[in-house]
């Protein structure tokens, strides 16, 4: 299959998610990691291209010259596809202009900065042509996709009850004002958005429990908390949550739970049996019914379905992580722009505008004092 050409906006010497998804894309060999703009300071950048081991040529000072530049290139030459891995504030007018300019676009989430930047930026989207995809990672593990298959073929029955959570501790202290760069964008408004931990993992939590039930929230009830003094965006939160099949459920989101390292987890339960997956054991799924043992799902196993075999790369007993299922995406990314592949899937926009709406939603509910809030993506006007 041809290399698609790959550039990065952010992501420069230091930044954790940039090395992330570096690693990722470049395991299968299915990129050409060829460009970038890798900080705003036009020093630090050239000096993160030089590095990665760029041509110096390609390598640029801010996103508006790699764009304007590299379509100028020839065909053969020029970048396809560019990876974002900027705060949420640098999201939008970054993917609005890749796509004006012809590029494919791969955004961290949450896809915008607000709600009505992302129904913006699917207007663009949908006029470009072009292909987006979400880095909702956890979607990428093989035994995430074994859960969503269990569920669609309805091994556990009609889905009734649903639990997630997110815990993390690293954020029980005021790592903000001790020259923590993650923990300063990410809880400052002005870069993170209306929402501190719900928009950072909360969004996270929602996802899985859509993707892997394949039902849609309607409305939601939450507690939004502010736990570490001084402290502007919500660092804790719970939320109720009711689905379009009548299912109710709860979600839990929060980074002052200290001793906590990435732990999501989900527990979905119908009318047949529940089924267990948990990050910490990502290669395990568990699936309780009311009338027989527990059974233990395992990667790599046998009878697991060709979503999640398509989606494994190691023999049983092998583990895989973070860096795999982040790979499954850029994979499968590539596979779609190539047109190849009939088991290929990976979040988008929709996924993008659902999780501006979920930040939304909850963050009015926690400032109301109704029981329930309209889980709104539209309003009558469709906008």
């Amino acid at each position: 299959m041809k290399k698609i050409k790959i550039g990065m906006v952010g992501g420069g010497q230091g930044a954790f998610i940039g090395a992330v998804h570096r690693n990722a894309l470049l395991m299968d060999g299915l990129y050409d990691f060829c460009c970038g703009a890798f900080s705003s300071d036009a020093t630090k950048s050239k000096e993160s291209g030089k590095s990665f081991g760029l041509n110096e040529s390609r390598i640029y000072s801010n996103y508006q010259e790699l764009f304007e530049k590299e379509s100028l290139l020839p065909a053969q030459e020029r970048m396809e596809a560019v990876a974002l891995v900027t705060p949420n504030h640098l999201h939008y007018h970054p993917a609005k202009l890749a796509l004006e300019y012809g590029f494919h676009v791969v955004l961290d989430k949450p896809i915008t900065l607000s709600l009505k930047e992302a129904k913006q930026l699917q207007k663009v989207y949908e006029r470009s042509g072009k292909k987006l995809m979400l880095t909702h990672t956890y979607t990428g593990y093989p035994m995430v996709k074994e859960a969503k298959q269990q569920v669609k073929k309805g091994a556990i029955g009609t889905v009734r009850k649903i639990y997630v959570e997110y815990p993390q501790g690293w954020l029980s202290t005021q790592l903000e004002k001790k020259g923590s760069k993650q923990a300063q964008w990410r809880t400052n408004p002005e870069t993170s958005g209306l929402a501190g931990a719900m928009g950072d993992i909360g969004t996270h939590a929602f996802n899985l429990a859509e993707y892997i039930s394949g039902l849609q929230l309607t409305q939601v009830c939450a507690d939004i908390n502010k736990v570490v003094e001084g402290r502007v965006l919500d660092d804790d939160g719970a939320v109720l949550l009711k689905f379009n099949n009548g299912a109710s459920g709860a979600l839990i989101a929060t980074q002052v739970a200290a001793g906590e390292e990435n732990n999501l987890n989900i527990r979905i339960y119908g009318d047949k049996g529940g089924l267990v997956w948990e990050h910490n054991n990502p290669n395990t799924l568990r699936i309780k019914l009311l009338d027989k043992a527990e059974q233990i799902y395992r990667t790599g196993g046998a009878m697991l379905h060709p979503q999640t075999n398509f989606n494994t790369r190691t023999p049983a007993g092998h583990p895989e992580g973070y860096i795999e299922a982040f790979a499954n995406l850029y994979r499968n990314f590539a596979f779609s722009i190539n047109q190849q592949h009939d088991l290929v899937e990976y979040p988008g926009m929709e996924e993008g505008i659902r999780g501006m709406a979920f930040i939304e939603s909850v963050i009015q509910s926690g400032e109301s004092n109704l029981k329930w809030t309209d889980f709104k993506v539209y309003d009558g006007n469709n906008n």
